[in-house]
């Protein structure tokens, strides 16, 4: 008897032990028996659950939650839309910012110099030159903050991001400004334009490599400005062979032959690409500004983010934050005056990939999982779910009779096969959730807003998520 009493007192032991043990578990945050017991029964286990489960594991959730009443009302109609000539293609790069940039110029080229219309500038060339300024912008970096230790945020961010393939609208506007242009059949694409990731590798593995370098140079015992400048050179020299190897050699000078929109030879002359540039695409990039919606800012203040530009000696991403009530009517003002703008926006949010549709009600998602997805865009972007990664040319907008728009269309750099050949369209619910920002010339823009322009910026860290480059 008195065994099996002992006996029980322990068994009475473990269970209490492995109760407060699963109380404890609990109380620090783990998933106790208890809790996935309950999970379970959230789950079900009907024949109903059972069969969206078998449906589901073998199909992608946006091919199961597409809304099949929302496919059949596909839209092209516009009542305002810039004429674009062809659509470019950035292949397997980030230059959407680029080509976005360029896209805008090359429109009104091609108007007015009665161009083809497959006419293009040359990414190629343009690309040599930024991945050739980024690489100088990092080893300055390194010289300036070579006093700061390896592990400072601002050192560790460098030493993270040397170099991309990725920007926006301001490193077009300093480098056209600083090199020029030249037409794409002077200095075409190469497979390694096209396909940036492995010289990009390759060059962000030599940066680190000279950052390290210069960075114990520079706190050599006497080391001069002159010396640390003479090996920055010399360093950048190897980046500019790297870049020539793969990309081929800018021309300095060139014999182009322009044809008209019918294909016949109107002039054979000689340029500098700074002369083509001033001839066929001169235009005054002070005159350009963007704006940006993020509600996780105030409004109607100017921002700048360090270190987020092209070019050494060029200019900082700088914006004005404004709501979209402010942004609408400039985007259609300027579509109604046949002038395209750069656009960025989160592309891969609501994206119907076969018409090039982006509606909120593109997909079911809600239905499909049986539960909601609530955040609206302000808390979106401070949770990091929404966030500009894409740049297109917004050309066209469809107004109701009252003047509000209904949806807007952009010209896409995927190829004239993807979307609706080659643009991508929205409607005005998403465009206020997911456009983030534009750039407008300054003939758009209401004076009371133009003069915000002229705030002192406010500096953010050039590691903010939301102002990742666009690709």
């Amino acid at each position: 008897m008195k065994v099996k009493y002992i006996a029980l007192a322990i068994a009475a032991l473990l269970i209490s032990g492995g109760a407060m043990a699963q109380k404890k578990q609990q109380d620090n945050g783990g998933i106790s028996p208890e809790m996935m017991q309950q999970m379970k029964r959230g789950f079900g286990g009907s024949a109903s659950d059972k069969a969206l489960r078998n449906i589901m594991v073998n199909n992608a959730p946006n091919k199961l939650a597409m809304n099949y009443e929302n496919a059949t009302k596909f839209d092209s109609h516009f009542s305002n839309r810039v004429v674009s000539k062809a659509v470019t293609d950035q292949k397997s790069s980030g230059r959407c910012w680029m080509f976005t940039g360029m896209n805008v110029l090359r429109n009104q080229a091609i108007r007015h110099h009665n161009l083809p219309a497959d006419f293009q500038f040359s990414q190629a060339y343009l690309f040599f030159y930024d991945q050739l300024e980024k690489s100088n912008l990092f080893l300055q970096a390194m010289i300036d903050t070579y006093k700061k230790p390896m592990n400072d945020q601002e050192v560790e961010w460098l030493f993270k991001n040397p170099i991309g393939d990725g920007g926006q609208f301001t490193g077009v506007a300093n480098l056209i400004s600083k090199y020029g242009l030249v037409p794409s059949d002077v200095m075409p694409e190469t497979y390694n334009t096209n396909n940036t990731s492995s010289i990009s590798n390759l060059i962000a593995l030599k940066l680190r490599e000279d950052g390290l370098a210069l960075r114990e140079m520079a706190a050599q015992k006497g080391m001069t400005p002159t010396k640390l400048q003479t090996k920055k050179t010399e360093m950048l020299a190897t980046i500019y062979r790297m870049l020539a190897l793969t990309m081929g050699e800018p021309p300095a000078q060139f014999t182009w032959q322009q044809k008209d929109a019918k294909g016949e030879i109107v002039e054979t002359a000689t340029y500098t690409p700074m002369e083509f540039y001033e001839k066929f695409a001169k235009t005054d990039f002070s005159k350009y500004y963007m704006v940006m919606n993020d509600p996780t800012r105030e409004y109607y203040k100017v921002y700048e983010i360090r270190y987020d530009r092209h070019v050494y000696d060029g200019q900082n991403w700088r914006y004005l934050n404004l709501p979209m009530e402010d942004i609408a009517p400039m985007c259609i003002a300027s579509i109604k005056d046949s002038t395209m703008m750069y656009f960025s926006c989160d592309v891969g949010k609501f994206l119907n990939r076969d018409n090039g549709l982006m509606d909120m009600n593109n997909y079911d998602y809600e239905s499909l999982m049986g539960t909601t997805f609530g955040m609206d865009k302000k808390q979106r972007v401070a949770t990091f779910a929404s966030g500009s990664s894409h740049a297109m040319t917004l050309c066209a907008v469809d107004l109701d009779k009252d003047g509000k728009p209904l949806k807007w269309m952009v010209e896409n750099s995927w190829g004239p096969n993807y979307g609706w050949q080659g643009n991508l369209i929205m409607t005005n619910d998403w465009f206020n959730e997911y456009m983030f920002r534009v750039v407008l010339e300054e003939k758009y823009i209401p004076a009371n807003i133009l003069k915000m322009m002229d705030q002192q910026p406010i500096m953010l860290p050039a590691w903010d998520p939301m102002f990742a480059p666009e690709e």
